[in-house]
């Protein structure tokens, strides 16, 4: 059992947002929904109060608390990734009812902040050849979702 969860405040969408969030990223699962029994002031008897989630592995508390907080760029969560494939993936379905920041960041439909970082990315802008690593960290400086060919293209100077 991990020592530390994160606690995600929601106005009432915890559940939605946790079976979301599970769907889109392996080794991912419900674990348990706490309902209320009775009417609170976040809403009716038998919504859910708690749901305890797995995101890859991590485990996650969704909390529907009300509407008096919400979510900043403050905390946000980077998910890495594979290939070009799945940062396409990943970025259309958590930017759908969101908004596509910069540099691969997004807030989803309910305004958690994520970071879609192709593992590729570190390795360009953090590699021996200072020139390649200003080049790629340039290009992607004026990206929304990243591009790995675009990346690869401007370290190369094309």
């Amino acid at each position: 059992m991990q020592r530390v969860t994160p606690c995600l405040w929601f106005d009432g969408d915890a559940e939605a947002a946790a079976e979301r969030y599970i769907a889109l990223v392996p080794d991912s699962r419900i674990v348990r929904v706490t309902r209320a029994k009775a009417e609170t002031p976040s809403g009716p008897a038998g919504m859910a109060l708690t749901v305890e989630f797995i995101l890859a592995g991590s485990e996650f508390l969704a909390l529907n608390g009300g509407p008096m907080y919400r979510f900043t760029e403050a905390v946000s969560f980077q998910i890495s990734c594979e290939d070009q494939a799945e940062v396409d993936r990943l970025w259309d379905a958590l930017s759908n009812g969101g908004t596509p920041g910069r540099c691969g960041w997004l807030k989803d439909r309910w305004g958690l902040s994520w970071q879609i970082v192709p593992r590729r990315l570190p390795q360009l802008i953090g590699g021996s050849d200072p020139v390649r690593a200003q080049r790629a960290m340039q290009a992607m400086l004026t990206m929304q979702k990243i591009d790995i060919a675009a990346l690869e293209r401007a370290a190369d100077g094309v």
